[in-house]
């Protein structure tokens, strides 16, 4: 097969991970800057092109979608999905796990446990204690909509602090959600690694002292999980209500079971691979194999 890595950054372990992956199962695999791709719209012939070329000759993409650049990424992916190219991630579902508020109405619709979260439109000054009500009272967490790696998050103890900092977000046009603070968490979360409808790891990541973020980003750490019938069957019905067949689950231990905080549609494979020592570059090539082979993608060794 031949499969374009969609990475403004080809130096980025994960990139290099699925690049090895795939050659080591006899692949080739390029990686694709979709920032510098033009895409070609015209009736009945979709097209990509790349400094001139037409990208025509791939099998699967597998998309590296940043944040700040949804919108146009997703342009991109959803070109190849016109061109019957296979994708891991579909452009509608990058789009819909990216929206915080969409993914959590979604989620909730699936039946999936999640923290108490509430968000109005700009509310005056007596609506935001009702706010903090509705989601039981301080301490509360409270998000930017457009937030990724634990920025734009911020943990308020107090209805004080609380409010304050919805206003002050307010005041600069931002969209926050009001939710609520899982104490017995004790500031740990677990990200769920799903592959084809499929758990093939899972780690355990704790915020350094003081940190209520547990985000590898913010200088947490992490180590292997052995996850319950409960979490696992929560991830994998929170990526399938989303459409995604990769996906990066983010869930809080909880005394009412596992609350989903976010589903990630580009996850990073440095921290779980380092944690488990689990190939799980190896397992996205295989699941492409899969559905584009069938029965002659050997899964064996990843």
């Amino acid at each position: 097969m031949r499969i374009a890595i969609l990475s403004t950054n080809p130096g980025l372990y994960s990139t290099q991970r699925l690049l090895t992956a795939a050659a080591e199962r006899n692949h080739e695999a390029v990686v694709v800057n979709h920032l510098n791709c033009h895409v070609m719209i015209e009736g009945g012939r979709p097209t990509v092109l790349l400094d001139g070329q037409e990208l025509d000759s791939f099998d699967a993409i597998i998309p590296r979608i940043g944040a700040s650049v949804t919108d146009y990424g997703c342009a991109v992916v959803r070109q190849f999905e016109m061109m019957k190219v296979f994708t891991t991630a579909k452009s509608q579902a990058i789009m819909r796990a990216r929206n915080k508020l969409r993914s959590l109405q979604v989620l909730s619709k699936a039946g999936v446990g999640l923290p108490k979260t509430v968000i109005a439109n700009h509310p005056r000054n007596g609506n935001v204690n009702r706010l903090i009500e509705l989601v039981g009272g301080p301490p509360v967490v409270i998000k930017l909509l457009e937030g990724t790696q634990g920025i734009g998050v911020v943990l308020a103890e107090t209805s004080k602090a609380a409010r304050s900092t919805i206003e002050a977000f307010y005041g600069l046009k931002k969209h926050v959600l009001v939710q609520e603070f899982v104490a017995e968490a004790k500031g740990s979360d677990i990200r769920v690694f799903v592959v084809g409808g499929k758990v093939v790891g899972a780690m355990r990541r704790q915020g350094i002292e003081g940190e209520f973020r547990s985000n590898l980003h913010r200088g947490g750490n992490a180590v292997s999980v052995t996850l319950t019938a409960e979490e696992e069957q929560t991830a994998i019905d929170a990526s399938r209500a989303l459409g995604l067949k990769v996906a990066g689950v983010d869930m809080l231990p909880s005394d009412r079971g596992p609350l989903v905080l976010e589903v990630n549609s580009s996850p990073g494979l440095e921290g779980i691979e380092t944690a488990t020592g689990i190939n799980v570059a190896g397992h996205i090539i295989a699941y492409i194999e899969e559905k584009i082979i069938g029965d002659e993608g050997d899964t064996v060794g990843v």
